[in-house]
């Protein structure tokens, strides 16, 4: 009974139209449901990732875009190009405050030796490959077995120049994907709206509705003259994508068809209630206070410092949004009582499953995901921390990539960590040479004091040996260690960093840099926390297929079909054009307009609309962009379709398979949806691409990239 094939799972579902992120091989079978939303494409066209629309969607890693020309030219969210506007800005050339835009395209920066763009060309399953020699194993030698077969299969992949492969794991270690992608290396900025526009309202309006907000920038993505990929060079040309999105010139309405495709991040859908429960009474809320504290000591650390600020203007986006989205996820959870609903469907579930005929290897399997689930509880806290010690630091956490780095060169590299095998290291060296535009060392002192003041604060048996070897173990001897470690380090500088990236392994074991023997101290811990990792996650690979067997069979005793949770692998959704009732009294209409700009205006940040975008909404003078029902121009507008973290900048397509809008944000009520998808409040935010012509057009004019987009002057 329990023995269900995963295909199974991708049959149309009986749920609402707008619930689901699709893999695009699963589209055909739900032909029917898409059909009935209002696509007039032929769904079997959505599944081949050769063809259009697919293969003009691709991944910047972390946030989605879209080709919109045939000269390469990309249109994302203006947050997932603000490290490459903050890149290239100074205080003198501040280009998040002023804008930016390249009349000729040799006038357009480099977005950043480490910027992307990936177009997905591949999506093959490959279980059987991945499995084959994990079958029979446990903990970490399960997991060791996947991760080889895994690299086999990506170094294979790799052979043609030019092309990024990875394995994506769906429905919990139940089937294995390889992705096969070229990627782009010389990645350029060619228009940012000024902050005031494309930050509209910054954090008090995140994840709020109505919202007003210009979240567009462009990129363009550059080959070399062969047509392959190539690092920075101006010899480069624009790439020529196998195709592009056609811009809507047409009105978008209430009611409308709307598809989105992009790259979510994570989902957690399929998880178990306990994991849900400790997401809401633990997880979360000591996230909130984590990010509000670094957020409050980068603030005092760049007080009265310009220089600084700019340095860290992305770090402190990043946290913000972090900070703002953890709130808002737990807010939702609440408001949704998930702990109580998953807990009850869950219960349902085994409920079943103790009636199925084989369900005794099953129960056994989810009883000991548990116990796995329950070890790893013991050093939350100490974990985390530590976890951000690394990861939100320049210059510590490239001492330990150095370190990390010569270790791996000793091994062949089939055999070292993802991360660093020789795949990686352009990409290592590309952060490397970033270092410095986004680091200043009284700022990262201050970080570290303040993470090191919490760790201090927890039970002794959470403490870790090498972090007391470095930093001490109260706050003077603290700041000590810190004064010491920064004052005479040379990592602060772009020439020691790459020099020893390119030294040998003994030569970086032997450096006498302070951080670099900081690091070296602190690998030991790294390493240990790694195998306890790696063993645990070899576990869950291994058990939680049984849950989720079972999770699957109980929904087609439902008649309803799982799709897989989100892993930023290109995904698609569908729906409608929507406003909501969140609460008694409230209705959000699902479009906004200029107005609103207008009225939220009070000339100091975040509402500070520039006073050629106000200028042009006194004349009124909106063109063919004018909604012809609100006779005004809109800005942003809502639809139900099902979005995470990761779907930013992902085009949002009409009927006719048309680019209407940029995905960019969540409403506050629906932020928890990484979870659990509630669709009395799941709604998703975009700019219109109406906005988008109209600045382009009358208020930062940028007239050739409208006709490079075969669109109307006005």
């Amino acid at each position: 009974m329990l023995a269900i094939a995963v295909a199974a799972a991708l049959l149309p579902a009986a749920a609402s139209a707008d619930e689901g992120m699709w893999m695009p091989s699963q589209l055909p079978d739900v032909a029917a449901q898409l059909k009935a939303a209002g696509f007039q494409g032929d769904p079997a066209d959505l599944a081949d990732l050769t063809q259009p629309p697919m293969s003009a969607v691709v991944s910047l890693g972390g946030c989605t875009a879209s080709f919109v020309s045939p000269e390469g030219l990309v249109v994302t969210n203006h947050h997932c190009a603000y490290g490459a506007i903050q890149l290239n800005s100074t205080p003198e050339k501040n280009l998040m405050k002023d804008g930016f835009i390249a009349a000729t395209r040799d006038q357009e920066p480099s977005a950043g030796p480490s910027a992307r763009v990936l177009v997905t060309t591949g999506f093959d399953r490959i279980t059987e490959r991945i499995l084959a020699d994990a079958r029979g194993k446990t903990g970490r030698a399960y997991y060791d077995a996947i991760d080889t077969a895994s690299k086999a299969a990506v170094a294979e992949c790799e052979q043609e120049a030019g092309y990024r492969c990875r394995v994506a794991n769906m429905y919990y270690g139940t089937d294995f994907y390889l992705i096969r992608q070229l990627e782009i290396k010389d990645v350029r900025l060619a228009y940012a709206p000024p902050e005031s526009i494309g930050n509209y309202g910054d954090e008090i309006d995140n994840f709020m509705w109505p919202r007003h907000t210009g979240d567009f920038s462009f990129y363009r993505a550059y080959v070399g003259k062969d047509g392959k990929p190539a690092a920075y060079s101006k010899d480069n040309v624009p790439y020529q994508p196998p195709a592009y999105l056609e811009v809507s010139t047409d009105p978008v309405a209430d009611g409308d068809f709307a598809m989105l495709a992009g790259y979510p991040g994570t989902t957690y859908r399929h998880r178990m209630a306990s994991e849900f429960k400790q997401q809401i009474e633990w997880q979360l809320p000591s996230r909130v206070a984590l990010y509000d504290n670094l957020l409050k000591t980068i603030d005092k650390a760049t007080a009265g410092n310009a220089d600084a600020k700019v340095l860290y203007a992305a770090q402190v986006a990043g946290l913000k949004n972090g900070l703002k989205r953890a709130q808002g996820e737990l807010d939702g959870l609440r408001r949704s009582d998930a702990i109580r609903v998953r807990g009850e469907d869950e219960a349902s579930m085994l409920a079943w499953l103790a009636k199925q005929g084989d369900a005794a290897a099953t129960q056994a399997d989810i009883k000991a995901v548990q116990a796995v689930l329950d070890q790893a509880s013991a050093t939350r806290e100490r974990d985390q921390l530590f976890a951000v010690m690394r990861s939100q630091t320049q210059l510590l956490g490239n001492a330990l990539r150095l370190q990390r780095l010569a270790m791996e060169r000793g091994k062949p590299d089939p055999q070292r960590e993802s991360g660093y095998q020789q795949r990686d290291e352009a990409l290592i060296e590309a952060s490397l040479k970033q270092v410095q535009r986004r680091y200043d060392p009284a700022v990262e002192k201050a970080l570290l004091a303040e993470l090191l003041r919490q760790y201090r604060a927890l039970p002794a048996t959470q403490r870790i040996a090498e972090v007391d070897a470095v930093f001490g173990s109260d706050e003077t001897q603290a700041r000590a260690a810190l004064d010491k470690l920064y004052a005479a380090s040379k990592l602060g500088t772009e020439a020691e960093r790459l020099r020893l990236l390119k030294a040998g392994p003994e030569e970086v074991k032997a450096s006498d840099d302070p951080l670099m023997q900081a690091a070296a101290t602190l690998m030991p811990a790294v390493l240990r926390e790694e195998t306890v990792d790696k063993t645990r996650d070899g576990e869950l690979l291994r058990l939680r297929p049984s849950y989720m067997r079972a999770l699957i069979g109980y929904r087609q005793s439902q008649g309803r079909a799982v799709y897989p949770d989100a892993n930023s692998t290109l995904r698609v959704s569908y729906g409608n054009v929507t406003g909501m009732t969140p609460r008694d009294g409230v209705r959000y209409v699902p479009l906004t307009t200029v107005q609103g700009i207008v009225e939220k205006h009070t000339g100091k940040e975040p509402f500070d609309a520039p006073k050629a975008l106000r200028d042009a909404i006194a004349n009124g003078d909106f063109g063919s962009t004018a909604d012809p029902q609100l006779k005004t121009q809109t800005v942003n507008f809502l639809t139900n379709l099902d979005t995470t973290g990761g779907n930013s900048g992902s085009p949002v397509l009409d009927a006719r398979g048309r680019l209407i809008g940029l995905n960019f944000d969540s409403n506050w009520e629906a932020v928890s949806a990484s979870w659990m998808f509630d669709p009395r409040y799941k709604r998703a935010i975009h700019v219109d691409m109406r906005y988008l012509r109209w600045l382009l057009a009358k208020v930062y004019p940028a007239p050739h990239l409208l006709k490079e987009m075969n669109l109307p002057a006005e």
